[in-house]
């Protein structure tokens, strides 16, 4: 089957991720329908592409269904993007691919930027399992009854979150996930991107104000699932501890512990685990 829709992953702020295939079907469709026409008029004008776009999004997506479908049944292409990143990854897009799809015609993905693979792939988090979660609930309640859902997952968690509603998020990440290691990634491939790594007490201490850009956020399994799937990283980074420590378990411990953004005590609790320790020696 031929396509009638190709799903293009547009870049999530630098430019040169824009792939040469991306490029020539941006340059071949008939139109191109995308979640805000001035940010992609924006895009296609640094390749001096151009194109006819048609808006989709969140408000309007289901009228636009109809009339986009009517154009590619009649022999028309087109690509799909997003403002950045994968559409229909926490952008609109589902629907139309899906109609696209009843109707019996073609849809080809070309697969590009992505938040979450960006972020995981420089994470140190494990990532051979994770859920995407989307973005976190506005409201507080509904929030942290979300990570009450969460706290007990086996895999890496990765979501979404706005600059104004960070820092509570990391308060709830906090209060209901206690000291778990999270990652924050801002601006990810821009000019300003950062990257956070630690408790989410201390990644908010870090972070700067006001806060500004895209945010996207991982946090580790349950600590009993992190430490079964990576003993061999805990041991060695109480072992590096240790070692700078000059041998003082109490140091070691308080080290180890910041660098992994646990408890000293659940650190102290898995290290006897893994027989690394003695139950007889001090948690500091």
């Amino acid at each position: 089957m031929t396509a009638k829709l190709f799903v293009v992953a547009t870049p999530l702020g630098n430019l040169e991720d824009l792939s040469p295939r991306a490029l020539r079907t941006l340059r071949s469709v008939d139109f191109i329908v995308c979640e805000d026409t001035r940010r992609t008029a924006r895009l296609l004008a640094a390749h001096e592409i151009r194109a006819e776009t048609v808006s989709c999004h969140r408000f309007n997506e289901r009228e636009r269904l109809e009339p986009v479908v009517d154009r590619l049944r009649r022999g028309q292409t087109a690509a799909l993007v997003s403002d950045a990143g994968t559409p229909g990854l926490a952008d609109p897009g589902v629907l139309l691919v899906r109609a696209v799809l009843d109707e019996g015609l073609g849809v080809s993905p070309l697969p590009g930027p992505s938040a979450i693979a960006a972020l995981l792939s420089a994470s140190g988090l494990p990532a051979d399992r994770f859920v995407f979660d989307g973005f976190l609930p506005h409201r507080g309640g509904e929030r942290r009854g979300r990570l009450r859902d969460l706290r007990d997952e086996r895999r890496t968690v990765v979501v979404f979150e706005t600059p104004h509603r960070i820092r509570d998020a990391l308060a709830d990440i906090a209060d209901v996930l206690g000291d778990r290691e999270v990652v924050l990634g801002r601006e990810l491939t821009k000019i300003h991107e950062t990257i956070l790594r630690g408790s989410a007490r201390a990644i908010a201490a870090a972070l700067e104000d006001p806060v500004r850009g895209e945010i996207t956020l991982a946090f580790a399994p349950a600590l009993g699932v992190w430490a079964e799937r990576h003993a061999e990283h805990l041991l060695t980074t109480w072992r590096s501890a240790l070692e700078a420590e000059g041998g003082d378990r109490r140091a070691a411990l308080r080290r180890a512990a910041r660098a992994l953004g646990w408890k000293r005590a659940e650190l102290y609790r898995r290290l006897v685990e893994l027989r690394a320790v003695d139950e007889t020696g001090p948690t500091g």
